[in-house]
């Protein structure tokens, strides 16, 4: 609450003559400034620590990409993680979500958005819903998302919010993301938030030509992080770095 406000609450209980129900009054626009504070101060609190997430865990580690960073400046990410932990939401970390799954580190979430280097009005498959904000990242740079989530309960989570949020150029289906959409492809972006042992055929199908994907792939615990480039019908591959996805997954939950 301002200084001015308290400043202000104070006169009204000094200077009250007409007793006992301008008390009552002067309480009641204490309570509601109390309330209006607690619901903007945290907005603000989370709209700097957005600003400091782009600057120290983004700019300085080689994101360029203007729009990648401000669509990240502009995603509240605090609400795509549990609220539980939302405190936590803008630290250089992965953190849980439901059903054992993870919304990733910010800087990762950036590097894959700008190594698939797509412009406004592309068409990108996701493979892995999961919380929404990599889908939603996407959405705020003006591309149309089309992602999948193959945990029920989590996808329709995530498209819930991203509704009230109001991203309504993202399209989430529920489903085997190994499969990919075939009615939709092909596609100019594919991006994997989950790892497979190997790259999925289906997917390298989808891809449109000229098209980037931006995969992690390999063993359980730590994969080498893919960007695929189709030319002329073929896949060239180039490795950027290591990192830690959880497994891409069947229906049934068996490991790809």
């Amino acid at each position: 609450m301002s200084s001015s406000s308290t400043v202000f609450i104070s006169l009204v209980f000094k200077e009250s003559t007409l007793g006992h129900l301008d008390n009552i009054l002067a309480m009641a626009f204490l309570a509601i400034l109390a309330v209006q504070a607690l619901a903007q101060s945290p907005g603000k609190d989370f709209e700097k620590q957005r600003r400091q997430m782009v600057s120290a865990q983004l700019r300085s580690r080689g994101i360029d990409d203007t729009r990648v960073l401000n669509a990240m400046t502009k995603v509240p990410r605090h609400l795509f993680v549990p609220s539980s932990i939302r405190d936590l939401a803008y630290q250089d970390s992965a953190l849980p979500i439901d059903h054992n799954q993870t919304i990733s580190q910010p800087y990762i979430v950036a590097l894959m958005s700008q190594l698939l280097s797509v412009k406004p009005g592309d068409k990108v498959l996701e493979i892995g819903t999961g919380s929404g904000y990599q889908a939603a990242v996407l959405a705020e740079m003006g591309v149309e998302v089309f992602t999948i989530e193959i945990v029920s309960e989590l996808g329709l989570q995530a498209e819930k919010l991203l509704g009230e949020l109001g991203y309504k150029s993202v399209r989430v289906k529920i489903g085997d993301g190994y499969l990919g959409w075939p009615e939709n492809a092909s596609f100019d972006g594919i991006i994997v938030t989950c790892a497979p042992t190997e790259i999925p055929e289906p997917l390298e199908k989808q891809l449109a030509e000229g098209g980037r994907m931006v995969i992690p792939v390999g063993e359980s615990g730590f994969q080498e992080l893919l960007l695929l480039t189709k030319q002329e019908g073929r896949i060239i591959r180039q490795k950027t770095i290591d990192v830690r996805f959880v497994p891409m997954v069947d229906e049934k939950g068996e490991t790809y």
